[in-house]
């Protein structure tokens, strides 16, 4: 026996849930918040890549890992995927039954609950609402003269979409990132997801699928599926894009395939940052901030101006904290990826969210409009108190599907716009050609490419030679 009373293989692990309940988000004020160091510390902690999969320090055997894995798909094509399915998710797939058949996918769809269908189709019409209200569409062409200059958008022909499976599934996902790419107007859209033990798709997954009319869906391992989605095999065509969460390894999987295909984003831990005033309710900000922790890894940040709220929030975390499922993990976040920053004015708290740069921004304050418009770095944006994050999660419309990890200076969310692309589109007529050639001929020559100086010489009566 230890001092503790437990036995010595259990002292660790007592000792290491003791301390997990003692520790505590924390508090700090400051006038000059982005030149304190704990604040510069987490910010710079939530844009490393090891964040990504909760562990700093491991992203160097991921990397090596997904690389082993991509090699094995494009060296081994369906052979491999089975190969490391199986291993990985104990299982006996075969290359004939990689694709889920017609037979399961409607099996799946008769024996779903009506009313997470009918869930399913309300959500999905309020995903496709939005989408189409910010759908980019072809401005009028401009016209100089005979010169005729406009851009012409397409949908991409096929993308891919990797949903989680196995014990955790995420409805949610596959809709924020199919109905967008529907609504682009994509024709071809695979799914793969890995299998249940009992070698099937999760059937939640798979009614929806059909709801959705998506019939080509594919069981396999998260980095091997991906991979083969990018790459190819001989029963899964290449797509175009791939997109859809996960962890650490898929979002390093994300970033080896990006340029032989499209991405949606390589995703770190989820985030909340919240700016608040004297006018924010300590228990919904408390709540607000438990619901990101809790994706362990998670981060919330409070910016507020109110030192009495910062102490209310903490006590309220304290509070709310043991009623959820995943109470140890959401408090190992709070300690390494949240705080509470309490500083002289709104502007400041401005300054706060800018540079982080959060995948979400929660204003709740007394004039949220009079905030938003100095927030230039948000990936979505939750005004007031009766917007909470859970609404843009799953039913709101706009993708949840978001920058992090600073990303929002850059990147935006996912949305219809990200499977359309753009080409610009040109029209010269023979008198404007000519109006303009003296200029591209001497643009080419300088550059020294006198074969692009001679293609528009000889449609033209200018310059005898270009190479004179």
């Amino acid at each position: 026996m230890s001092v503790l009373g437990f036995p010595l293989p259990l002292q660790k692990s007592v000792i290491t849930r003791r301390l997990t309940r003692l520790m505590s988000i924390r508090i700090i004020k400051s006038e000059k918040p982005l030149t304190d160091k704990a604040v510069i510390a987490l910010r710079d902690r939530l844009r490393e890549g090891g964040v990504v999969s909760g562990r700093p320090g491991a992203v160097g055997n991921v990397r090596d890992i997904v690389a082993g894995i991509i090699k094995g798909v494009k060296e081994g094509g369906d052979t491999f995927v089975v190969k490391h399915t199986n291993d990985f998710h104990k299982v006996a797939l075969t290359p004939e039954t990689l694709r889920v058949s017609q037979q399961d996918i409607q099996a799946a769809r008769a024996a779903a609950d009506p009313e997470f269908l009918e869930l399913a189709r309300r959500t999905i019409a309020n995903i496709r609402e939005y989408q189409q209200s910010i759908r980019v569409e072809s401005p009028p062409v401009l016209r100089r003269g005979g010169r005729e200059l406009s851009v012409r958008y397409t949908p991409i022909m096929r993308i891919g979409i990797y949903v989680p499976g196995g014990k955790a599934i995420y409805p949610s996902s596959l809709l924020m990132t199919a109905v967008p790419a529907m609504v682009a107007g994509v024709e071809e859209i695979v799914m793969v997801s890995p299998p249940t033990a009992d070698g099937d798709i999760h059937s939640m997954l798979l009614g929806l699928a059909d709801e959705l009319g998506i019939d080509e869906i594919y069981r396999a391992a998260g980095v091997a599926g991906l991979a083969a989605l990018a790459c190819g095999t001989e029963t899964i065509r290449p797509v175009a894009k791939i997109c859809g969460p996960g962890n650490a390894f898929i979002a390093e999987t994300k970033r080896q395939l990006f340029g032989r295909v499209g991405i949606d984003s390589i995703a770190g831990p989820s985030e909340v940052l919240i700016i608040a005033d004297e006018s924010g309710r300590a228990d919904w900000v408390a709540g607000d901030m438990l619901a990101q922790v809790e994706h362990d890894p998670g981060s919330g940040v409070l910016v507020t101006t109110s030192a009495e709220l910062a102490d209310g929030v903490k006590g309220a975390i304290e509070q709310q904290l043991p009623a959820l499922e995943r109470a140890d993990a959401a408090r190992r976040c709070l300690d390494d990826y949240s705080l509470i920053i309490v500083v002289p004015d709104i502007d400041t708290a401005c300054e706060v969210a800018n540079d982080f740069a959060p995948e979400h921004l929660q204003i709740i304050t007394a004039d949220d409009d009079a905030v938003l418009a100095k927030i230039r770095n948000a990936g979505a944006i939750f005004l007031g108190a009766h917007t909470p994050v859970p609404l843009g999660d799953y039913y709101a419309g706009p993708s949840h599907v978001l920058p992090t990890g600073g990303g929002a200076k850059f990147f935006a969310p996912l949305s219809v716009n990200d499977f359309l692309k753009a080409s610009s589109v040109v029209r010269y007529d023979a008198e404007s050609l000519s109006a303009d050639a003296d200029d591209v001929i001497d643009f080419a020559t300088r550059e020294g490419l006198t074969g692009h100086a001679r293609t528009v010489q000889m449609r033209t009566k200018t310059r005898s030679n270009p190479q004179d």
